[in-house]
């Protein structure tokens, strides 16, 4: 199967993920727009209670993100893992996805303990490979820790979705210890893996001016019939700066003015909107050709003892982890 094979099959998974995170970000909007509404109608003070909602929305969103969500995501790398290392996928593609992660986690919490530890094991194999850069010294060794830094933190996260993707494909091993093995892969194969940093960069870079301009010139357009909102907004963030001592001079004018404070709103949105179309429409697309690699780079090269001994030397965190699921 071709890449874009795959991600075809996989569609179903990022429709629904897309689904979650709209419910999320309405979630999210509804609140702060209840606590405006309600605080500005009761006390005339509609910032604080903008505030307090978009707290309370906040914390829903992570919810709805954590418990359904990552499910959703897990479900999907399943089928994405498999689609490029056995090259077919079952014809009911989504719920196999699911039956996947049952089989490979049983309960949530063993999925989440999975995950943080993929995280917690990449993090620190990142902090060693900084190392590279400091060993320079002076400002051109910043200098490379800092965009060495910068690429492998993008990387990163595409890798620990390969690493999930590894454990479902180590069937026949325990999920923490296949896990262990994905870190080695990347510790060994980190050279070839970065390359995949253009293609991140790229498409992330068209999603953003195609997506996320659209996406702004919709709020942009929405925004424009609603001027008193902003005017109301803006008089209330003036009224909050002068209670809490400062002067109104110190605000900057853009705030008092409804058509700036609308863009700049609307860039907000935009941004929340499409990093979650990003997410669960281009990511998934990027994400079928780095696992692809990643798995042939495990499959050509499958990690020894030798190789975790060897990290465990260089990363005290790794050894750690590794010496508990021994």
């Amino acid at each position: 199967m071709t890449n874009f094979q795959v991600y075809k099959k996989v569609l179903s998974f990022s429709l629904l993920h897309f689904a979650v995170d709209l419910i999320a970000f309405f979630v999210l909007a509804g609140c702060s727009g209840a606590g405006y509404l309600i605080f500005n109608d009761s006390t005339d003070r509609g910032f604080i209670g903008l505030a307090i909602g978009a707290v309370v929305g906040i914390v829903l969103a992570i919810l709805i993100n954590i418990f359904i969500g990552n499910r959703i995501k897990a479900a999907q790398i399943a089928m994405i893992a498999k689609g490029v290392t056995e090259n077919q996928l079952p014809e009911h593609t989504f719920k196999e996805g699911f039956k996947e992660i049952k089989g490979r986690f049983g309960k949530i919490t063993a999925f989440f303990f999975i995950t943080g530890m993929i995280k917690a094991i990449f993090r620190q194999i990142t902090r060693v490979i900084n190392k590279v850069g400091r060993t320079l010294g002076g400002k051109t060794g910043d200098a490379i820790t800092s965009a060495i830094d910068t690429g492998v933190q993008i990387l990163l996260g595409y890798l620990c979705d390969c690493c999930l993707g590894w454990i479902f494909f180590r069937k026949d091993m325990n999920s923490a210890r296949a896990g262990c093995e994905g870190a080695v892969i990347f510790f060994k194969k980190g050279k070839t893996l970065i390359r995949n940093i253009g293609r991140i960069f790229g498409m992330g870079a068209l999603s953003l001016l195609v997506a996320g301009g659209a996406l702004f010139g919709i709020f942009v357009l929405i925004f424009h019939f609603m001027p008193k909102v902003f005017l109301s907004l803006g008089a209330e963030i003036v009224d909050v700066v002068v209670r809490s001592g400062g002067a109104e001079a110190d605000v900057p004018e853009w705030v008092t003015n409804p058509t700036i404070l609308g863009l700049f709103v609307a860039a907000i949105c935009a941004l929340l909107l499409w990093s979650a179309f990003h997410s669960v429409f281009v990511r998934p697309f990027i994400l079928v050709g780095v696992m692809r690699n990643f798995m042939a780079a495990g499959q050509q090269d499958m990690p020894t003892e030798q190789d975790f001994a060897e990290l465990s030397n260089k990363s005290p965190k790794f050894a750690k982890l590794a010496n508990k699921i021994e």
